[in-house]
Parts: C-alpha cells; sequence; structure tokens
C-alpha cells in the first residue's frame, strides 16, 4: 500500500491553504520544521481507535482514517533566545493521526515521535508527557532527491526504523490542492495524555509551501500494522 506524498522546504515562506485561525500569544517553544516529507495511509477507523485515549474519537475523511509518517528537520529554541547549534537541530520524524476531542476541537494525535538528540527527547516526555524516543537519524540532499534515515534506540519498542527517499517535484498551486490536501496539513494543534484528562497544545504557522513527491524507496516499521 503505497502512501500519499508531498514535500515542505524551507523557502518560500509562505504557501498556498488555510491561514492559522489560532493566536499563541506565550509559546513554550520557537519551531522550524524543514525538509519536511507528508506520507500517509488510510485505515479503518475501528483499527486505530485502541491506539487512542479515552476521550479521543478518530476523525475520518471521506470515512477513512489516516496515519501520517513525517520526517523532517528540526531547529528549535526557547522564546527570545538563540538555537544551540549542539543541541536545537536535529532529525525527527513523526507519526501522528487525526483526532475529535470531546469538545469538538479537532487536531493530531501523536503515535510516536523520533528524534535524533537525546535532551529534547527527555524534556519532551517528561513535560510535554509526548511519545518520544532517541533514534539515530540522518537526513541527506541530492539535487531534487530527499534521503531519511532512522532508527530507535533504547528500551521500549527499540530498532524501529524508517527509510525513506522521495524525489522533489514542481511545487503546488492553491487550484491543485484538494481538501484532503489541507485536511492532512493545516492543522494547529495536538493533544496529550495528561495525569488529570487530555491536555493540548496550539501551534501557529503559516501555510505549508506543497511541492509534488515521489517516493522512490520506503522501507519502515513505525506506522501502525
Amino acid at each position: 500500500m503505497r502512501p500519499e506524498a508531498s514535500v515542505i522546504e524551507p523557502s518560500p515562506p509562505t504557501g498556498v491553504g488555510p491561514w492559522c485561525p489560532v493566536e499563541v500569544p506565550r509559546a513554550q517553544m520557537i519551531h522550524r520544521w524543514d525538509l519536511l516529507t507528508f506520507l500517509h495511509w488510510s485505515y479503518d477507523p475501528a483499527a486505530l481507535a485502541p491506539l487512542l485515549p479515552d476521550g479521543l474519537q478518530v476523525e475520518t475523511f471521506g470515512g477513512r482514517a489516516w496515519v501520517g509518517l513525517v520526517p523532517f528537520a528540526m531547529l528549535v529554541r526557547p522564546p527570545r533566545l538563540p538555537a544551540a547549534p549542539w543541541l536545537s537541530r536535529f532529525c525527527e520524524t513523526n507519526v501522528r493521526t487525526y483526532v475529535t476531542a470531546p469538545d469538538g476541537t479537532t487536531g493530531v494525535w501523536f503515535l510516536s515521535l523520533d528524534a535524533a538528540r537525546l535532551a529534547p527527547v527527555v524534556v519532551a516526555r517528561r513535560h510535554f508527557h509526548l511519545p518520544y524516543y532517541w533514534a539515530s537519524m540522518s537526513l541527506e540532499v541530492n539535487g531534487p532527491v530527499v534521503s531519511y534515515r532512522s532508527r530507535r534506540h533504547g528500551p521500549g519498542p527499540a530498532g524501529a526504523h524508517g527509510q525513506v527517499v522521495v524525489q522533489v517535484g514542481q511545487p503546488l498551486a492553491g487550484d491543485e490542492l484538494g481538501d484532503l490536501d489541507h485536511w492532512l496539513t493545516a492543522r494547529w494543534r495536538l493533544y496529550t495524555r495528561e495525569a488529570d484528562g487530555l491536555g493540548y497544545q496550539l501551534a501557529r504557522h503559516e501555510p505549508w509551501p506543497l511541492h509534488r513527491a515521489q517516493v522512490i524507496h520506503l522501507d519502515q516499521d513505525l506506522h501502525p500494522r
């Protein structure tokens, strides 16, 4: 089963699609996601429901649930502080699905997040209650070809890996994007499991500049089977 694929590059600074409807007056962290690829698989909603915490329901499009595998290069820093090159830059791969909360809001539920820096993994697990894993990761760019590789360290589901190679094509114009493209990519809320129930974080960003992409190679066991 092949995923739908699109790639995000760091320029131009704005893309096409819905504009972010939320304000984040006091950001906890400033993120920049570069050279990002969206890979998506559709699922029977019943297959994903057991993976969600109490209170969240699978959000569907066209009667199907969707799971995204999203590798990228991360630059992260606290507000009003410069990035630390030895700590703030690293590769990351997220596995996510789309959910509806009891209050009717919708957003992202992360099934796993792999990152190549141990310190951010520890902080994100402890303070943001996100299922981060430490992994050896690389990202290579050779002309239009972008290659991502990762292999997880340590306890838990150790050894999970991902190898994704895509060839980036032309930018997608606004009239080439459909409702599913926006539904999968224009997301500004993520949910977390807190001690007293569900929590959430807001994320504000400009519309992604989406490109056509062709999957050249895919070998991974990160998304649900």
